[in-house]
């Protein structure tokens, strides 16, 4: 299994931590002239001409091979490299009248800032060019070039110390560091790819079923074939996410002209993109485990091809294209799912929010808002049937909730309920208008949270 660590790093010493920044704001100088010579080239201004990789890169690992080491220098162009490749594939599909998956248009990698409003400090080390030591005090040591040893009196690896511990120790393969400062909470942070035994996988507990139905007001509705359903709220988390959208649209409107961005632009993208990862990470083990403790082998989830197309309502778009990362949060869910041996199935989930369970129409029903009503008396949560309903289609057994939904809402930490610091428990019951009134739904008072370990992001 291919999965990451991800930790923050911390120079022993001072005179370690300007060492470290002389080599991030180094990797970043090269970034930029690497992408300029591309980017000159691909717009053919100034009488470059020719192809972007034509650039020539080889004098620039040259010149900065002495403070970064010929290594690091190499994998910073490689990098820029992946990353126009990235672009032109992006283009292609964007420009393929069948492909639906890019609707907007695709730039060009971008630069690291500069000197004047701050660089963004990143670099990339091979992974012959690192090594991690973990235990009690673990440590990450890391490659430099000559000319920052000499500048800092330096002998041997930069040594940093590793804060916490790594999800993935015991792993096979080490792939390419990334290392960078992150400005949002001044620390210095890395990211570690490792192959990991396919032994550390989990074996599912039975061999039953669940649907989920992916949304934006719900991130997550869930069905299980044991008569258990989950509801993931998103409409704080997208109004926290529009809030910070709106106070860059209103920088941006204050900036000189010429400029399109700032540093302080640039860190609430930052902060809005970890701000909705992290919670979506935290749903994504959150589910995964509670499916995993009811003995589910297989997911289904609805197949959103042709669902993310442009809507003229600028909040839609925002949901669609930014807050919801379709792709992204899909990826996430399937690579969880795989530690604990469940697989996970894309099916058409045609009309499924349009059905009626009762009576099986799909013309007569009318949705408002989170509520899917029916002339023939059903009434119940929109999102949570239609994942009934798709599970209902793909295992062709009725589904019976046994329990009533339970409705969960994210408090920054976490969304298993539990007690929070400046906050009350976000985990409660649905009101019954969200369950389906055909059913008899009067087991116990509560469904217990499953005990796991603490989510980092």
């Amino acid at each position: 299994m291919k999965r990451t660590n991800t930790f923050a790093v911390r120079p022993l010493s001072e005179n370690g931590q300007r060492l470290l920044r002389d080599l991030l704001d180094a990797s970043a100088a090269l970034w930029n002239e690497v992408n300029y010579q591309r980017l000159m080239r691909y717009n053919d201004e100034n009488g470059f001409g020719g192809s972007v990789w034509d650039a020539d890169t080889g004098h620039l690992e040259g010149k900065y091979k002495a403070v970064l080491g010929a290594s690091t220098a190499q994998q910073v162009i490689r990098k820029n490299s992946e990353a126009w490749r990235a672009f032109f594939r992006l283009k292609e599909q964007y420009h393929d009248a069948s492909n639906t998956s890019v609707m907007d248009h695709p730039e060009p990698p971008g630069f690291r800032g500069n000197e004047d409003n701050g660089r963004q400090l990143k670099t990339v080390i091979r992974n012959t060019s690192y090594t991690i030591e973990w235990g009690d005090r673990s440590r990450l040591e890391i490659l430099v070039g000559s000319e920052l040893k000499s500048r800092y009196d330096h002998t041997g690896r930069l040594r940093l110390e590793v804060a916490g511990n790594p999800n993935w120790p015991d792993y096979e393969k080490q792939g390419r560091l990334d290392l960078w400062y992150d400005e949002t909470d001044g620390t210095f942070r890395a990211s570690q790819p490792v192959t990991v035994s396919d032994e550390a996988r989990a074996t599912p507990l039975a061999a039953e079923t669940a649907a989920l139905d992916i949304g934006a007001n719900n991130l997550v509705a869930c069905t299980t074939i044991t008569g258990e359903q989950y509801l993931y709220e998103g409409r704080n988390l997208f109004a926290r996410f529009r809030e910070t959208t709106q106070e860059v649209a209103r920088l941006q409107s204050k900036l000189e002209a010429g400029r399109d961005s700032s540093e302080r632009i640039r860190r609430l993208y930052r902060k809005r993109t970890r701000r909705r990862d992290h919670a979506q990470e935290a749903l994504c083990r959150d589910v995964i485990e509670r499916l995993y403790a009811e003995g589910v082998d297989t997911v289904y989830i609805g197949d959103l091809t042709g669902v993310l197309e442009t809507h003229w309502s600028v909040k839609a778009n925002a949901k669609t294209h930014n807050f919801w990362a379709f792709e992204k949060f899909m990826d996430r869910l399937a690579c969880t799912a795989e530690e604990y041996g469940i697989s996970v199935e894309v099916r058409s989930e045609a009309w499924t929010s349009q059905e009626c369970p009762q009576c099986g129409s799909t013309d007569r029903t009318t949705r408002h808002q989170e509520t899917l009503t029916c002339p023939c008396g059903f009434e119940g949560h929109a999102d949570l049937t239609a994942s009934k309903t798709l599970l209902e289609r793909q295992t062709e057994q009725e589904v019976r909730p046994m329990a009533r939904p339970v409705r969960f809402e994210w408090d920054d930490h976490d969304w298993s309920g539990k007690s929070h610091p400046h906050n009350s428990p976000k985990e409660a019951r649905t009101d019954r208008s969200t369950v389906d009134r055909r059913e008899n739904c009067l087991r116990g008072d509560g469904i217990a949270t499953i005990p796991r370990e603490e989510y980092h992001g």
